[in-house]
């Protein structure tokens, strides 16, 4: 370990005369930092390091405590070690602590110090080292062990070394039993490295064959598809989400707090074991946009397709909120209630205009973070967190040019890629710690907003009043086509990234609507809605050509398809996709078209048939929706029913019904 990092004056062996809470404990150790000048400010470290602790006591078992925290008021990666003959209490389960160490690493520390704290974390899990830390005489032999100068010989050695050979003595030795696991805590520099060692401390007394993937501020290597298919179960021990969650779909998972893989791992192991025995599977969530933020393999256009959906994902929910409160608005009060005063000067709690009125306001305020949530969270899939300030700064600006959705995109992209390069700038470590907080924001956001008022802004808005104007002049053919287009677009991938990007081409015609956005909107909702209608359709008019499963499927489709909810279709296309996405996209196209050649509007968007009485033309829309319905149920009855009569051989080796269904004559 560095020798800049703990020094003999940043040792307390008699910590007790001078703390005897934890509170008390860190500030002694933080005045020892203050004095080397490693902490700039007292008081604001302490409150940094206290709130990390509200996250999360961070007292293990052993006799253990290692407060820690990331601060904007640290110069340079240190850390501090007291002990105590009496104990102080940092919440672990059996005790009070008499070894602390205070770990203080600034807000943009580098790898290569977080590594070293890392390595640290690893060590507390040895219990020689922790017991010649016990032993230590003086300061320098403490602050000698830490800096690993002279370390002790690792205990996992023995027990690494017998159990092999205890099972290489079995006659018929079975394959080991293979385990991935993943752990990560919120500051990422000591639980999640400890609880990785505890892991494999306790892998190694078991004979199980365990791999680690330890997402930490020092970075990490990705566990590879190989290693992940060959693994029995997974173990995640986390209290920060787990990035890239879905890779680990359809093993056996045991899904723990970081603490809990470091104080009872051989449970954890254990509870793999049965699960995978049992054949229990559990699903993974659904990924965060960041998680698909792109892998350092992905070609550009699909590092670009993430980075754009990940804005896309984030700025659904204000579009839910927002366009169904302003819904919500017209219904009760009418198509004027856009004209009423505002509801902080003027509300009379007995009129249901008033009501109105608050609801569409509110709507309105939602509504109007669309772009800069849209550019926000863009940048955030490209740069993550440093990205947010300048993707904000540059989506607002495009509000206020009128640049709409189309500003959006082009500021979410700028700023992702200001934040980039000026991480690729090196930086002089007295700096590192104001980076995050101070001068990436500072120069990122200038930089946008410069480019988004005087470069590029303008014309983007130009470009984005010709669509408006477009859009507001489309008629007959020209709509129809349009419609079909649309159509396809929503049914193509099933609320996969074409259907996003024609949803928000849509929602973003409603930052300033005209008769064209409006028709636009309306048709991409009735066709998102027709291809879970039509699979519930077809799983009762001709249940026989669907699993039971399918069928079960299809009743919840019902409703998913009435609430504008295309997800719903997704069982039924990874079953047989080129049955069901073909059939979705007929009855999609015709839908679309349908819409638009009958004018109808929408001005909410979202909400399905619970929002037809806001759609201009609402019977005629309603006959649109049902006419692709039955144009997908019609199709994709017809393929299942040529597939069966045309037996394996027809099949082209997709089956889609289960094994047991398969042998079920199908009636003339």
């Amino acid at each position: 370990m560095s020798s800049e990092m703990i020094t003999a004056d940043l040792v307390d062996l008699e910590l007790d005369r001078s703390a005897d809470t934890k509170e008390a404990a860190a500030r002694a150790l933080a005045t020892r930092m203050v004095t080397l000048g490693r902490v700039t400010d007292l008081d604001g470290f302490l409150a940094d390091v206290a709130a990390r602790e509200a996250q999360m006591p961070t007292g293990l078992d052993g006799g253990i405590g290692i407060p820690h925290c990331r601060s904007a008021h640290v110069t340079e990666p240190t850390l501090a070690f007291g002990r105590s003959t009496t104990g102080i209490d940092f919440g672990a389960p059996d005790g009070p602590a008499d070894l602390i160490f205070l770990i203080a690493a600034p807000a943009g520390a580098d790898d290569a110090h977080l590594t070293i704290l890392s390595s640290l974390a690893r060590q507390l899990m040895n219990a020689e080292f922790t017991d010649a830390l016990r032993a230590a005489p003086d300061a320098e032999s403490a602050a000698a062990l830490i800096r690993g100068e002279d370390p002790p010989t690792p205990a996992s050695v023995d027990s690494s070394s017998a159990e092999p050979d205890s099972h290489a003595d079995k006659a018929d030795p079975a394959p080991p039993f293979r385990i991935v696991a993943v752990t990560s805590c919120p500051t990422g520099i000591a639980h999640t490295y400890m609880a990785a060692e505890s892991l494999e401390n306790a892998a190694r007394a078991e004979g199980v064959e365990l791999t680690v993937e330890t997402q930490g501020s020092a970075g990490f290597t990705r566990l590879t598809a190989e290693t992940i298919e060959a693994a029995d179960a997974v173990v995640f021990a986390h209290d920060v989400p787990v990035r890239d969650k879905p890779r680990f779909a359809g093993k056996p998972t045991v899904d723990v707090g970081v603490k809990a893989a470091i104080n009872r791992p051989a449970e954890l192991l254990a509870e793999a074991r049965e699960k995978a025995a049992r054949g229990e599977v559990t699903a993974p969530a659904s990924p965060t946009p960041v998680d698909n933020a792109g892998d350092s393999g992905d070609s550009y256009g699909t590092k670009l397709r993430k980075w754009l959906m990940s804005g896309v994902s984030y700025m659904v929910p204000f579009v839910a909120a927002g366009g169904l409160l302003i819904a919500l608005g017209f219904a009760i009060g009418g198509w004027k209630i856009d004209k009423a005063p505002s509801v902080a000067e003027h509300f009379i709690w007995t009129d249901h205009t008033s009501w109105a009125a608050l609801l569409f306001q509110i709507g309105g305020l939602a509504f109007a973070f669309l772009v800069p949530v849209l550019a926000g969270y863009i940048a955030y899939g490209m740069a993550d967190r440093p990205g947010l300030v300048p993707g904000f700064v540059g989506g607002s600006v495009a509000v206020t040019i009128d640049a709409g959705f189309l500003g959006g995109l082009a500021a979410g992209l700028l700023a992702g890629a200001v934040v980039l390069g000026i991480q690729r700038v090196r930086i002089p470590p007295v700096l590192r710690g104001i980076m995050p907080v101070v001068v990436i924001p500072l120069i990122s956001a200038a930089v946008v907003g410069f480019l988004m008022f005087l470069v590029v802004g303008k014309p983007i808005a130009s470009l984005q009043s010709a669509l408006t104007d477009w859009l507001e002049g489309l008629t007959g053919a020209n709509a129809v086509i349009l419609g079909v287009v649309l159509g396809l677009m929503m049914c193509f991938d099933l609320g996969g990234p074409l259907n996003k990007v024609a949803y928000a081409f849509a929602v973003g015609g409603l930052t300033h609507p005209t008769d064209g956005s409006l028709k636009v909107m309306a048709a991409v909702m009735a066709a998102g809605m027709v291809p879970p209608l039509a699979m519930a359709l077809a799983t009762t008019v001709r249940g026989r050509l669907f699993t039971k499963t399918e069928r079960e499927n299809g009743k919840a489709a019902w409703f998913l398809g009435a609430s504008f909810i295309t997800e719903g279709a997704i069982p039924f296309a990874a079953a047989d996709p080129l049955r069901v996405i073909p059939a979705s996209m007929a009855g999609g196209a015709v839908t679309g078209a349908l819409s638009m050649a009958f004018g109808c509007t929408l001005r909410a968007p979202h909400g399905g048939v619970f929002v037809v009485p806001l759609i201009g033309q609402p019977l005629l829309y309603l006959v649109a929706i049902a006419t692709g319905v039955c144009v997908s149920t019609a199709a994709v009855v017809l393929l299942k029913g040529a597939r069966r009569t045309a037996g394996p051989a027809g099949d082209g080796g997709l089956a889609a019904g289960s094994a047991d269904e398969a042998r079920v004559p199908v009636a003339a």
